[in-house]
């Protein structure tokens, strides 16, 4: 089938094969041209299969020669439908990895779930023994827990009064203003049992129980703090309470695994990006539209690749990990610094639809959304014929 981007709201609802491959090659190209570090050699990545998950995965096994599993739920090709994004990237991965003599094993399933773990711990034992590292990158708006079989879907919204600002359209260009309602307590509850640090708790203490965790190994889980315009909305809200639930259970963490196994677990605070995530999420579309425009112009601007590269070279494994006051990893530095924060506020007191596309980059914006999906890809024929059914296989 020819395959072209289909658009509802937020997502796109179809990936492109060749186009996703595309742009695993582009990620491990740029891996593969920087300096080559010590660091993790059996990588375990729990939502492994796009954003900052696969390029951790692609980071760890072409830049330090890791063999690695991954674990996510994603969807295969079904009679005209296509496959998820995250199907063709692991299947683009793990060809590229096997082709280097790198294990790459992928468990397709519900990570929330005992039984996942159980499959997963299963499959360390046979294929690598223990694990050194473990990143835990799982987004998802819903979980069942895995003990009492309570389902939980998260909301994201601001807590106690409703939240007014601009946002955009970022596929028609529309900006308008958006008042979102505050968070029932039950609504904050059920965030925090979604996207809290219940269930990499659950992960590690497994791992750990299973004896597959190396000595010193380590964990990182994933993590954003942001500017004050997106505050009320982020930080101070669901997603906000869920991520201080996060930061509280690392440093639990963090003394079970030192008093364990000599290890560590923290949480890294990441960049804004283009990630399915986040283009869900009102008013932060615009925000980093207009990041994207000053750090660029700064020469800072930085995608998950080099992110997630800057964060196993510059923190996780230098002699001593630098953290913060609050303990946690920021490569959200270039982000934050004042001049870039300065220069984006007074860039959003003066946007409107009018002037966006002269002081925004909402073109940067969807160019990296459609690449999510693998389209847009220089050197990929988008009006060829293409077979959207590609294996996942077990070597």
């Amino acid at each position: 089938m020819v395959i072209q981007p289909k658009i509802r709201g937020f997502i796109c609802t179809n990936a492109h094969p060749e186009g996703c491959a595309e742009h695993v090659a582009e990620q491990i190209r740029y891996i593969k041209e920087q300096p080559k570090l010590n660091g993790p050699k059996k990588v375990l990545v729990i939502g492994a299969s796009t954003g900052f998950g696969l390029a951790s995965r692609i980071s760890a096994a072409f830049g330090f020669g890791a063999d690695t599993i991954g674990v996510f739920f994603e969807r295969p090709a079904e009679k005209d439908r296509t496959a998820s994004a995250g199907w063709y990237n692991t299947a683009a991965f793990e060809k590229a990895a096997r082709a280097e003599g790198l294990v790459a094993e992928s468990i397709n399933g519900n990570a929330f779930s005992d039984e996942i773990k159980q499959e997963t711990i299963a499959l360390i034992k046979e294929k690598l023994g223990q694990v050194d590292l473990v990143i835990y990158s799982l987004a998802s708006p819903r979980r069942t827990h895995p003990k009492t079989g309570e389902s939980f879907t998260s909301v994201i919204k601001p807590i106690q009064a409703p939240y007014t600002n601009k946002t955009v359209n970022f596929m028609s260009g529309a900006v308008s203003e958006v008042t979102v309602a505050p968070a029932t307590e039950d609504e904050v509850r059920q965030t925090i049992a979604v996207m809290g640090g219940e269930d990499w708790d659950f992960w590690i203490h497994d791992l750990l129980a299973a004896g597959v965790l190396a000595q010193g190994a380590k964990t990182v889980a994933y993590s954003y703090i942001g500017p004050q315009i997106t505050y009320p909305i982020y930080r101070e809200g669901t997603i906000g309470r869920s991520k201080d639930h996060l930061e509280q259970t690392a440093h639990e963490l963090n003394r079970l695994l030192q008093d364990k196994i000599g290890g560590q677990a923290v949480v890294s605070v990441n960049k804004a990006l283009v990630t399915q995530s986040s283009s869900a999420i009102p008013i932060v579309p615009l925000y980093i539209s207009l990041l994207f425009k000053v750090m660029k112009e700064k020469g800072i601007h930085e995608g998950t690749i080099e992110q997630i590269y800057r964060l196993y070279a510059d923190r996780l494994y230098k002699e001593e990990t630098p953290l913060d006051e609050a303990g946690r990893i920021r490569i959200d530095d270039w982000e934050m610094r004042e001049d870039v924060q300065q220069e984006v506020d007074a860039l959003w007191n003066r946007i409107t639809e009018e002037n966006l596309a002269e002081l925004g980059d909402l073109e940067g914006y969807r160019q990296d959304f459609l690449r999510l999906f693998g389209f847009g890809l220089p050197g990929v024929d988008y009006e060829a014929e293409v077979d959207p059914n590609v294996p996942l296989t077990r070597a």
